[in-house]
């Protein structure tokens, strides 16, 4: 087996300032170690942590920067010690790359709360000291313990978004034991992961609000994701005939939004869980004492838990609402990111458009 990753440029692309402005690099991958996989990237889901650090939003950003976290492709070579996977095989590879292995954590298979902090697919500092570089790129040289086997009668662009959008909303809703048929759940935001939220609360049986500032979103949200109720949360009318109706609510709106309104919404013992970033959380202490509700926050999940969820989403034929792009299409696609034009999830055409 030749070993393509030690001596084959990566091609890719790259933001070198703030700017966050994306155009072709070239770099070197790792050469392929005894426990590594080499992945022939057929696409990569656009996340927006991409615009987050392609922009130097957290400040911490390692110029050049290639982003993307939602990487799907082929395996093109496997480590000696490699058995799980083999040449041929659809993978993914999510939002990490490599943790301590050796924390409580790691050892439950959630590494993603590894104790030393996981390391990031992108802009993240690898065990050798080297800088993760992304899924915008023709291929990527993983840990095997990070990749993931998707189904072959699962389309890989649709798997993409899965590995962070997917995860995120998941791991949160079966953790809450939001998978419970009958029950009732309100998804809060409805842009790449609230739809997948809508679509695992109907996957799992759960009856569906979708809550929304924008009307505008009813029809698809009704129509195309299967939504049993639309509410526009900025009418208190609205608001306030769904009061206590609610289990679970899933919060994926990244922007700034009052949290009692919402918080009314819940049951007794009911649970909002947080997935977003907005930049404060801010609740009356009565919204969260009366009814005992709970605030749960959650980011994507562990190893494990991904596997089940690809699992389930080809058992149960889950697919993401996604927009297929060129790599040339990606600047765009990052502007039309932050406006929330998308329905719902961009993927990079990376096989057929990177060149």
């Amino acid at each position: 087996m030749s070993s393509l990753s030690a001596n084959e440029d990566c091609l890719g692309w790259a933001a070198r300032d703030a700017s966050g402005f994306l155009s072709p690099y070239s770099f070197n991958r790792r050469a392929v170690r005894s426990d590594d996989v080499s992945i022939k990237i057929t696409h990569c889901g656009v996340c927006y942590a991409d615009v987050a650090w392609t922009r130097n939003e957290h400040g911490d950003s390692k110029y050049p920067l290639v982003p993307g976290h939602e990487i799907v492709g082929i395996v093109q070579e496997v480590g000696s010690n490699v058995n799980r996977f083999k040449v041929g095989d659809h993978v993914g590879v999510g939002t990490y790359v490599n943790s301590c292995r050796d924390c409580d954590y790691c050892n439950d298979e959630e590494e993603v709360h590894c104790v030393k902090g996981p390391v990031l697919t992108f802009n993240g500092v690898d065990d050798d000291g080297t800088i993760t570089k992304g899924g915008y790129s023709s291929y990527i040289v993983v840990h095997d313990r990070y990749c993931f086997r998707i189904p072959d009668d699962y389309p890989l662009a649709s798997a993409a978004p899965l590995l962070c959008a997917g995860i995120t909303v998941y791991s949160p809703m079966i953790r809450h034991k939001m998978n419970q048929p009958g029950k009732s759940l309100g998804v809060i935001g409805l842009g790449g992961l609230g739809h997948m939220a809508v679509k695992f609360g109907k996957a799992f049986g759960l009856n569906v609000t979708v809550l929304s500032t924008s009307i505008s979103k009813k029809e698809e949200a009704l129509t195309l994701l299967g939504a049993d109720k639309f509410v526009v949360s900025s009418d208190q009318e609205q608001m306030k005939a769904e009061a206590k109706s609610l289990d679970f609510i899933i919060d994926t709106a990244a922007g700034d939004h009052p949290f009692d309104p919402y918080m009314s919404l819940l049951k007794t013992g009911g649970v909002l869980a947080l997935v977003a970033f907005p930049s404060e959380v801010k609740f009356h202490p009565a919204s969260l004492n009366i009814g005992m509700k709970t605030v749960s926050g959650s980011i994507t999940g562990g190893t494990k838990l991904t596997r089940e969820m690809i699992d389930f989403c080809a058992a149960h034929k889950v697919y993401p609402n996604i927009e297929i792009i060129p790599i040339h299409y990606a600047n765009e696609a990052l502007e039309r990111l932050i406006k929330r034009d998308v329905r719902y999830r961009f993927v990079i055409d990376i096989e057929n458009s990177l060149k």
